[in-house]
């Protein structure tokens, strides 16, 4: 994951620092995480 985009949050496998890239808007991180805190 990388900062610095407006809107988008870019995440990719750290294990494949050159390999490809999914580009989730930042709402849809932000739902994703609190999902992820609260267990579900």
């Amino acid at each position: 994951m990388a900062d610095g985009l407006p809107g988008v949050v870019p995440v990719r496998d750290s294990k494949d620092p050159h390999g490809p890239v999914v580009l989730v808007p930042s709402v849809s991180w932000a739902v994703f995480v609190e999902g992820l805190k609260s267990g579900h």
